[in-house]
């Protein structure tokens, strides 16, 4: 597929509503605009902080319910990060959003190349047939499940600061904010019970896996979609917003592979792997996937599709961050991170397996020679 088949979003606002939504673009105004002649919808600048950004991204909201993120992905010179990311939490089995890149234009006026993201809300979960009995963004770094505030170490005014509800009332707050007391109440087999009884704990150390070998640093306390699944009653985990992955952080910095530490970052990770069953349980889950989904031989492939797909359009959009050069080498640069990232984390599960005999050692193993096959048949 060639970028020349990019489709497109063409949207129709007031020019008087357009300017007014980027007057202040902290400020969540928005204007009615409509979508591709038929669409109406409610339009308004979105992102931390992006906001301010010469060229800043949209959140759109449709009457029928649906609503996507249109990011400008301008520190991201590759554009495929976010893309990329979702693209591997489907692959091991945890569902993210769909992402498509289109050009966007505004009054016929061009815009320049876009990432269209589903957004995590009740019509994502309708889409994919799962029940729920709330939906809850972890929106800043106060959703890491402690009782302080990252801004002064203080105790929170609330245990849900750095929540923000999309679907389940005021009784959805009270149940998270009463999880999260329990959580740093507890202890031993009164915090095991809580765990295995609230959290859907496979697909959490699942989440947990992704974001680690992704090197989401700002995945584990914010940019993350929590939900209390139906029937269950059990809270599940989903990824948003992963735009600083793949070798690169949320400003489009250059990280080093041992940046994200493989146990993550945040009260209910550490609570879980406080138990040798979950910490083993997740350490053969990493073993896994580096022998099967995170390898250059599964993923470069995807990379570079993605990146032809989106090439032609780059190089004509004089809106970006990054020149072309840049972009054109950013498939290497994801490369160098998946190979350095995949050694990191084989050291680090040896390491902290130490000298037991346990199913997390094999597992390790079995990561090392997939890892000497693939060099083996390395391009």
């Amino acid at each position: 597929m060639s970028s020349a088949s990019l489709p497109s979003r063409r949207i129709q606002v007031d020019p008087e509503l357009w300017e007014a939504i980027h007057r202040d673009p902290w400020e969540d105004h928005e204007a009615d605009v409509l979508v591709d002649g038929r669409i109406a919808a409610k339009l308004k600048i979105r992102g931390g902080h992006t906001r301010g950004y010469p060229k800043p991204s949209y959140e759109l909201r449709i009457v029928n319910g649906h609503t996507f993120h249109w990011n400008a992905e301008y520190d991201d010179p590759s554009l495929i990060r976010n893309a990329l990311s979702f693209y591997f939490f489907n692959l091991i089995g945890l569902p993210a959003p769909k992402t498509t890149h289109c050009r966007l234009y505004v009054n016929g006026r061009p815009l320049g190349v876009y990432l269209e993201i589903e957004a995590v809300v009740p019509a994502f979960f309708r889409e994919r047939k799962i029940r729920y009995r709330s939906i809850i963004y972890a929106a800043n770094d106060s959703a890491h499940f402690g009782l302080n505030s990252p801004q002064n170490g203080g105790p929170k005014r609330s245990l849900f600061e750095g929540y923000e509800l999309v679907a389940g009332g005021t009784a959805a707050k009270q149940r998270l904010e009463a999880f999260v007391r329990d959580l740093n109440r507890l202890n031993g087999i009164a915090l095991k019970r809580l765990l295995a009884r609230r959290l859907d704990i496979d697909q959490y150390l699942k989440w947990l896996a992704g974001a680690v070998l992704t090197g989401n640093y700002d995945g584990f306390e914010q940019n993350y979609a929590l939900y209390e699944h139906l029937p269950s009653g059990k809270y599940r985990i989903l990824p948003w917003d992963y735009e600083g992955t793949w070798g690169r952080n949320c400003y489009g910095e250059i990280c080093p592979v041992n940046q994200v530490r493989i146990t993550g970052y945040n009260t209910l990770t550490a609570k879980l792997l406080g138990f040798r069953e979950y910490r083993e349980k997740y350490f053969r889950l990493l073993g896994r996937l580096l022998g099967s989904a995170f390898t250059e031989r599964k993923l470069m492939p995807v990379v570079r599709r993605m990146i032809n797909n989106i090439a032609a359009a780059v190089r004509t959009d004089d809106t970006r961050k990054y020149n072309y050069r840049v972009f054109l080498n950013e498939p290497q640069l994801i490369r160098r991170y998946i190979r350095g990232r995949r050694a990191y984390v084989l050291r680090e599960l040896g390491r902290l397996s130490g000298s037991r005999r346990t199913r997390v050692r094999r597992a390790g193993k079995a990561a090392r020679v997939a890892a000497v096959r693939q060099s083996a048949t390395r391009e």
